[in-house]
């Protein structure tokens, strides 16, 4: 199939913002990735600019393969004001799951340091300033201090959340369609293929691995909030505005 209108334009704006932010560097990335809403750096347009931006060119080229190759096939369906709709939903439901998440991440911690004698406004004080109090290991230890300090202070970037929202489309509209990995050489069906892989972000957003060892580093809550959103969309589509068009 070839590229679509929007899914050509979303290509061009993603590679212009990663080609911008190599060349300018981290002052890009503190400005247009989405931090905690408690963190100085946030600002309210991150939940839009964080899906256009990524950390190496690795990310940014299977994410961009997915929108072509996921991104067109719905397009053409939709035409391009529903797919635009529906990716952008799919990214800022991304943002809002990550962020609730790293909310009850931050709050957890925080609640045991006061608990234990710490001022409220000296931790967000040395947060800010990217600094933490050597003493709080002994309060939260070293797994609870690291998710304590970088729910508050970790910045999330790419389109990997819209892009789990067309997986679950894809998965609706073309549930018998085979796709596959390169490590694994068996194709498989999408309405198996999409929920399994949901199953395995779940797994590692809850226990705080990474599928290729050691930390993890990938927000996989915003996998599964796009997905979320992804699948309430279209099964409100698919029982209301679409019941006729292309469903049967």
């Amino acid at each position: 199939m070839q590229i679509t209108p929007t899914v050509k334009q979303l290509l061009i704006i993603n590679i212009l913002f990663f080609i911008g932010s190599q060349v300018v560097g981290e002052a890009s990335y503190n400005y247009l990735s989405l931090f905690f809403f408690e963190n100085n750096k946030f600002q309210y347009w991150q939940p839009i600019t964080h899906m256009f931006m990524h950390g190496g060119i690795m990310h940014i080229a299977f994410n961009m393969f997915a929108l072509y190759s996921f991104g067109s096939a719905l397009e053409y369906f939709w035409g391009s004001k529903k797919f635009l709709f529906f990716y952008i939903s799919c990214g800022l439901g991304a943002a809002l799951l990550h962020s609730g998440v790293n909310y009850f991440l931050f709050h957890d911690g925080l609640n045991s340091l006061v608990e234990a004698g710490f001022n409220k406004s000296e931790i967000y004080d040395l947060l800010n300033q990217g600094q933490m109090d050597s003493r709080w290991v002994d309060t939260l230890g070293n797994s609870g201090l690291s998710s304590f300090a970088g729910a508050f202070a970790s910045p999330a970037v790419g389109a990997s959340g819209a892009i789990y929202g067309l997986l679950v489309a894809f998965a609706f509209m073309m549930p018998d369609a085979e796709l596959a990995l390169m490590f694994i050489p068996v194709p498989i069906k999408a309405k198996y293929f999409v929920p399994g892989l949901l199953c395995v972000d779940l797994f590692l957003g809850v226990s705080g691995n990474s599928i290729f060892g050691g930390g993890s580093g990938i927000a996989h809550f915003a996998h599964i909030g796009g997905a979320l959103v992804g699948f309430l969309m279209m099964w409100y589509w698919k029982k209301d505005q679409f019941r006729n068009n292309r469903w049967n």
